[in-house]
């Protein structure tokens, strides 16, 4: 009897360790994120763009903001790096120009009123793409960047020319 309880005990403890999500330092995505398919017929037409800049860990490359046939897209370029140290990193768009500036080193803490999050951050290096949701209004955003949701932390940002 006492085998019997033991076997139905460890084969319980086993499908729900097996069926457990183990959470990444890098979580994928929630939305959908894809690149879009480069053809010769898509109309592109350059919206805002901008440079990055060091704020908590070091960030650097470009981002640009592309309309593409009506549907709008953040887009890293491939020159585009920041720091792994983050354990919930997100692309978002900010409502000042001088993010770094309007509040204080060494995290450059923001406030939820002032951004919007676009997705959790793809990968730490290269091109990447982001939809942006129709209904944000990209003329109350001045800049991009990468922010630590957990620990409010500024990782770069980019204000937009």
């Amino acid at each position: 009897m006492k085998i019997q309880y033991l076997l139905t005990l460890s084969i319980a403890v086993m499908l729900i360790a097996g069926c457990t999500k183990q959470e990444s330092v890098n979580p994928p995505p929630a939305t959908s994120v894809t690149q879009p398919a480069a053809t010769s017929g898509v109309k592109s037409e350059l919206v805002k763009s901008g440079t990055f800049v060091s704020g908590e860990h070091s960030t650097e490359g470009n981002v640009r903001i592309l309309n593409k046939d009506g549907k709008r897209f953040l887009e890293l370029d491939p020159s585009f790096k920041t720091s792994n140290m983050g354990p919930d990193l997100v692309v978002i768009l900010h409502r000042s120009d001088n993010v770094l500036g309007s509040t204080k080193p060494p995290s450059y803490p923001i406030k939820a009123s002032d951004y919007v999050i676009l997705a959790p951050l793809q990968k730490f290096t290269g091109a990447q793409t982001y939809p942006i949701p129709d209904n944000i209004n990209l003329a109350e955003y001045k800049s991009a960047g990468i922010w630590c949701r957990k620990f409010n932390a500024t990782f770069g940002v980019a204000a937009f020319k």
